[in-house]
C-alpha cells in the first residue's frame, strides 16, 4: 500500500506542515517523560479514519478493536476475540470459530457473533467505500451459530484465509445505525480492544485512555497519545527534547541517538518497499522496453548504503530477498551497458543532449513523491540519476496526496507498498489487472495475462508446491515487462526512552508508525523499574 491515507487499504498521507510550534502532546507542558503510564509517541501520519469498516486495522495491531484472530512476535496466529484457531472442514471451504467468552465493547455491551457477521457483510458490501474488499474474495457467507459460534463459508479453498480474520469487529448496535462511508463512528470508534480513542485533534493528536474493564487485563500504560508530526527533522527535535518518548525515524536521525543512554533504537524489518509506479497508459513510461532499461539503470546497492544507511535490502520486486516466497537468481545488479542496448533495439535514440527519443517523443516522464517525505525525495532524485546515465530523462516533482492522486493514471509516483504474511495479501491488489486504477490498487494499470493467472492460482491454490511455481512465474515474468521498478525492502526504526520492558518488533508491513513499531503491543508493557 502506498504511504498514503490510512482509508480501506490503509496507508498514510503526510500531513503538510510540521507542529513544531505546537504545545506538547499530552496534558501540558513536556510530559512525555513523566510516568511510566504515560507514552507520547511521534509519527509522520494520520488516519483519516478509526473505521474497520474501511479498511482501519485490517492487517491487525488496532488498539481501539480486536479481530477473531491477532499474531504474535513472531508473526504466527493466535487467538484473539476467538477462543482459538479456527476449526477448518470441507476441504478448506468452511471456517469455524468460538467466540471469547465475556468479552464486552468499551461501552459495556457485549460481543456476539452478530456484531462479526455484521462486521463482515458490511466490508463486503458494494456500497461500503472499503477497497480493500478484494482481499476477502474467497468469501461466499457468513452466519452466526448462536451468540458465540460464527461460520464462514468460503467460494473456494483459501489457503490464507485465516490469516484475513485478524480484521477488527465492530459493534452493530452502533455502526449498525449509521451510514459507514460518512458516519459518526469513522471519528468516534467503540471497540472491544486494550485502549480507548479519548480525543482527535486532526493535524495534532490523538489521545487514547487504557480500557480498565479490556478482557486481555488492564493495560499498565494508562495513556498513550499520537503525536502527528509530519517533518522527521521536527519529530527528531521533540523526541530529543523529551517532548516526546518515542518516534518514528527515517535511519539518518535514528542513528543520532545510537549513544543516548537514556533511548533504546529498535530495528524492524519488514516487508515495505519503495517503487517508481511505471502507468501502462503513459507512452514513455509504458513503453516495455523503457521499462526494463530503468529496472537494469538503477543501482539498487547504492540507495540501501546511502539512503537507508545500510537499514534495508535491494527490492528486485515485491517479496524481500529474504522471503521463503522470493524466486531465485532474479536479482539483478545495475548492468547500463544491457539497459543502453535494449532501448537501442527498441528504436530509442540518443539525441544530441543525451536524451533518447523515438518517432520524435523524447524518453521523458514526470516522477512525483509526496511532500515532506524525505526518504522517497532521496529515492526519486536517485532513480532520475540513474536513469539519465541510460539516456532517459525523469522530471521528479513533490506534491501533495491531493495532487498526486488524479495524476497517478498517468504518471509515475514514487509508492510504497508491502504486507506481511501470505504472498497473496501484497501481490493481487499491486498487480491484478482487475484492480486497474482502483484507488491505489494497481497504481500502475499493470495489465500482463500471466500475472494474472499467477495470481489467481496463488491465491485460490490449496497445494503448497503449486501456489510456489505460480509465484515463482510471477515474479520471472516481473523481470520481463516491469510496471514497477522495484528500489529498496525498508526497515522500519524507531527511537524509544528506555522506561518499559517486555518491547519487541514485528516483521512489518508497509503502514507503519501508528500501528506497528515496538507499541504494537503496548498493553502488554511493564515498567521497567
Amino acid at each position: 500500500m502506498t504511504t498514503r491515507r490510512i482509508r480501506g487499504a490503509a496507508a498514510a498521507v503526510a500531513m503538510a506542515g510540521a507542529v513544531a510550534a505546537c504545545s506538547a502532546p499530552g496534558d501540558g507542558g513536556a510530559d512525555g517523560g513523566a510516568s511510566a503510564e504515560s507514552v507520547v509517541i511521534g509519527v509522520p501520519s494520520e488516519p483519516d479514519t478509526l473505521s474497520p469498516l474501511l479498511g482501519y486495522g485490517k492487517d491487525g495491531n488496532s488498539k481501539i478493536f480486536d479481530g477473531l484472530l491477532a499474531r504474535d512476535a513472531d508473526m504466527r496466529l493466535k487467538p484473539a476475540l476467538a477462543k482459538a484457531l479456527p476449526e477448518v472442514t470441507d476441504g478448506g471451504r468452511t471456517y469455524t470459530y468460538t467466540l471469547r467468552d465475556g468479552v464486552k465493547f468499551s461501552d459495556g455491551e457485549p460481543l456476539t457473533a452478530d456484531d462479526v457477521v455484521f462486521t463482515y457483510d458490511t466490508v463486503l458490501d458494494e456500497k461500503t467505500n472499503n477497497t480493500a474488499k478484494s482481499e476477502l474474495d474467497a468469501v461466499k457467507d457468513v452466519r452466526a451459530e448462536g451468540d458465540d459460534k460464527v461460520v464462514f463459508t468460503l467460494d473456494y479453498p483459501y489457503a490464507a484465509f485465516a490469516a484475513r480474520t485478524v480484521l477488527p469487529i465492530v459493534p452493530e448496535h452502533i455502526a449498525g445505525e449509521q451510514d459507514p462511508n460518512t458516519g459518526s463512528f469513522n471519528t468516534e470508534p467503540v471497540g472491544t480492544g486494550p485502549y480507548v480513542l479519548t480525543g482527535w485533534s486532526k493535524g495534532e493528536k490523538l489521545t487514547f485512555k487504557a480500557n480498565t474493564d479490556y478482557w486481555g487485563g488492564a493495560p499498565k500504560v494508562k495513556k498513550l497519545t499520537m503525536a502527528i508530526i509530519a517533518d522527521d527533522d521536527v519529530r527528531a527535535t521533540r523526541l530529543r527534547s523529551g517532548d516526546l518518548d518515542g518516534a518514528t525515524l527515517p535511519p539518518n536521525l535514528a542513528a543520532t541517538f545510537k549513544d543516548d543512554d537514556g533511548r533504546k533504537t529498535y530495528q524492524a524489518t519488514s516487508y515495505d518497499f519503495r517503487a517508481v509506479s511505471l502507468p501502462t497508459g503513459n507512452p514513455v513510461a509504458g513503453d516495455t522496453a523503457i521499462r526494463r532499461a530503468l529496472d537494469l539503470a538503477v543501482d539498487r546497492e547504492t540507495m540501501v548504503d546511502k539512503i537507508l544507511d545500510g537499514a534495508g535490502r535491494p527490492a528486485y520486486g515485491p517479496l524481500p530477498v529474504d522471503d521463503p516466497w522470493f524466486a531465485e537468481d532474479v536479482e539483478r545488479p545495475q548492468d547500463l551497458g544491457k539497459a543502453r542496448s535494449i532501448l537501442d533495439e527498441a528504436g530509442w535514440k540518443t539525441g544530441k543532449d543525451g536524451i533518447r527519443a523515438k518517432d520524435g517523443r523524447p524518453a521523458r516522464f514526470t516522477l512525483y513523491y509526496p511532500s515532506g517525505d524525505k526518504v522517497r525525495q532521496d529515492h526519486a532524485l536517485a532513480y532520475a540519476s540513474d536513469a539519465k546515465k541510460a539516456g532517459i530523462d525523469v522530471k521528479v516533482e513533490s506534491a501533495t496526496w491531493e495532487v498526486i492522486e488524479p495524476r497517478m493514471k498517468h504518471d509515475a509516483v514514487l509508492a510504497g507498498f508491502g504486507s506481511t504474511g501470505d504472498p497473496d495479501f501484497g501481490l493481487y491488489t499491486l498487480l491484478h489487472s482487475s484492480l486497474a486504477g482502483d484507488g491505489f490498487n494497481n497504481m500502475a494499470l499493470y495489465d500482463n495475462p500471466a500475472v494474472d493467472e499467477a495470481l489467481d492460482t496463488g491465491r485460490r491454490g490449496q497445494d503448497p508446491k503449486d501456489r510456489e511455481a505460480a509465484y515463482d512465474t510471477l515474479q520471472r515474468e516481473l523481470v520481463k515487462n516491469p510496471g514497477y521498478t522495484f528500489l529498496t525492502h525498508i526497515d522500519h526504526m524507531y527511537v524509544l526512552a528506555d522506561r518499559w520492558k517486555d518491547l519487541t518488533t514485528q516483521t512489518e508491513p508497509h503502514e507503519h508508525g501508528f500501528a506497528s513499531g515496538p507499541w504494537w503491543n503496548v498493553e502488554d508493557w511493564q515498567p521497567a523499574a
